[in-house]
């Protein structure tokens, strides 16, 4: 297994994260060694859509992507929806790419890099519903359990956490990714 030991993940989500792709992804990491921050727009509680409670430990416009060594974005419509509203999600982001730093998206998660500009030529997958939105922002999109391109891992649902959660700990632990990129 990847030893993570020293690694700081951030994971940006609101309310109405899909439950499971914080708490899965978040148990690899730390599972790994990784130290994970809870990063939003809210302040104090956040809660999924299934009611799974989270505690802020950052706002999202005090965050820096470099206090971390990777980037976690979780799903849920109304999760991605809001988040890609809030320009510091958008710019701390953005931030992630520009210092070839890993980042993980899982099923509506990858919405906010339509408007953080990062997809153009990049290859990954989402919630089917997304594919002509990331098309359109560049992006190739491809129906398949779990994408790694360049330090961008993606998967699609809750049922490919598995997989998103191998390479997910295996990018964090490969590090800074030189094609990784804004």
């Amino acid at each position: 297994m990847t030893d993570l030991t020293s690694k700081r993940v951030a994971f940006v989500l609101t309310n109405g994260f899909e439950d499971s792709e914080l708490t899965s992804p978040w148990e690899a990491v730390t599972s790994a060694g990784a130290e994970a921050v809870l990063v939003s727009p809210e302040s104090g509680t956040i809660t999924g859509k299934k009611g799974h409670e989270a505690k802020v430990d950052l706002a999202v416009g005090q965050a820096k992507a470099d206090d971390f060594d990777a980037l976690v974005l979780p799903g849920g419509v109304a999760n991605g929806d809001k988040l890609r509203m809030d320009e510091a999600a958008v710019t701390l982001v953005r931030s992630f790419f520009e210092q070839h730093k890993p980042v993980g998206v899982i099923c509506h998660g990858g919405w906010i890099l339509t408007d953080a500009g990062v997809l153009k030529g990049r290859t990954l997958t989402s919630y089917p519903s997304l594919k002509t939105d990331l098309r359109n922002a560049g992006a190739i999109w491809v129906d398949e359990e779990v994408v790694v391109d360049n330090g961008l891992v993606s998967s699609r649902t809750p049922g490919d956490l598995p997989a998103f959660n191998d390479k997910l700990v295996e990018e964090i632990g490969e590090g800074q990714h030189e094609r990784q990129t804004a």
